[in-house]
């Protein structure tokens, strides 16, 4: 069984990789579970691909134990691709999901439109203990709309639209069936059960 450390505190990430990872040999532990402080990986790279890969070897280091980082975020058309690498922080440094969604609205209001094409991006890294790396991507096609619906998901999940449903209205198994996330994770799956034989 190898232990594997999820670099993220949010339930609802965790939940995810949990589920994707459920036939594997394989035991998740959540940074939340982690004893002691461990700071912060530093994400400035420039495309969710490079900040994944910070992430996971930063945590890998810290922890002593292979790791699998994530990083996602929004693009939006209308905003030139924005929030991007910022989504976790569009909102400025102490961020939340609130203040996120409250500042995408109102770009969309400023610039005269009530939607705009959008994709999820997400690009996971899983870097072991010897120094090995896997990487894969996932994308999800959608729509950003001005009203919010659902009480589900997180993020940016209440104004993305796949069709008439946003992200936040779908079950976790919907969910996971077309997410950015949910791509990645059965990508990395595959890597996963092939590397750890």
């Amino acid at each position: 069984m190898k232990k594997i450390v999820i670099a993220t505190k949010n339930k609802g990430k965790v939940r995810e990789m949990q589920n994707a990872f459920i036939d594997l040999p394989v035991e998740l532990v959540s940074l939340a579970e982690i004893d002691g402080e461990i700071p912060d990986a530093v994400e400035d790279g420039d495309t969710f691909k490079e900040n994944s890969l910070k992430k996971a070897r930063h945590y890998q280091k810290m922890t002593g134990m292979a790791c699998l980082a994530d990083d996602s975020g929004l693009e939006v058309d209308a905003l030139g691709g924005a929030p991007g690498v910022y989504s976790a922080r569009y909102s400025g440094e102490n961020a939340d999901d609130t203040s996120n969604n409250a500042k995408l609205v109102a770009e969309l209001k400023r610039l005269g439109l009530t939607s705009s094409p959008a994709d999820y991006q997400c690009a996971l890294t899983f870097a072991d203990t010897d120094g090995n790396i896997l990487q894969a991507q996932g994308f999800c096609g959608g729509e950003i709309r001005l009203e919010a619906k659902g009480n589900g998901g997180f993020g940016y999940d209440p104004y993305f639209y796949v069709g008439d449903k946003s992200m936040a209205e779908l079950t976790l198994e919907e969910k996971q069936a077309i997410s950015h996330r949910g791509e990645a994770l059965r990508k990395m799956a595959v890597l996963l059960k092939e590397y750890l034989q």
